[in-house]
């Protein structure tokens, strides 16, 4: 490694310091976003039934208070039993794919609802959806 600095970079390191410009905080600035109107829930371990009256009632709760953004974590399924039994389907007995379709299906909680969308792999990725609530009038 190189001990020397170049006249350039003190020159440059010299003009920050001297200047009144100040860099953001990202840290701050990204923990704001998280905290701004967003609740998140968690339905690991849930039965369908359990999780199918979770999201209902968070939904509602949430559109009630005035909160726009929801993150809904399900998982990924990966440790799912229903491949065991023949008599169910694998895809919609898991919370990842049947979640968002009890919602879809129930015209109450679309009147609430404004779209959705696959989390970011800092929320969750796949195992995760955000569901984006009307404002409550």
């Amino acid at each position: 490694m190189n001990n020397r600095i170049s006249n350039k970079d003190k020159k440059d390191w010299n003009n920050f310091i001297n200047s009144k410009e100040k860099l953001p905080n990202k840290d701050l600035k990204n923990n704001q976003k998280k905290i701004i109107n967003t609740k998140s829930l968690d339905l690991h371990g849930y039965t369908l039934e359990d999780a199918n009256k979770k999201i209902e009632n968070f939904i509602l709760e949430n559109y009630q208070n005035g909160i726009t953004k929801l993150l809904v974590v399900t998982g990924k399924g990966l440790h799912s039993d229903v491949e065991k039994n023949p008599y169910v389907s694998k895809n919609l007995s898991i919370l990842k794919y049947s979640i968002p379709e009890f919602i879809r299906n129930n015209i109450e909680l679309n009147k609430c609802i404004n779209s959705f969308a696959e989390a970011s792999i800092e929320d969750g990725g796949s195992g995760a959806f955000y569901i984006y609530l009307k404002k409550n009038k």
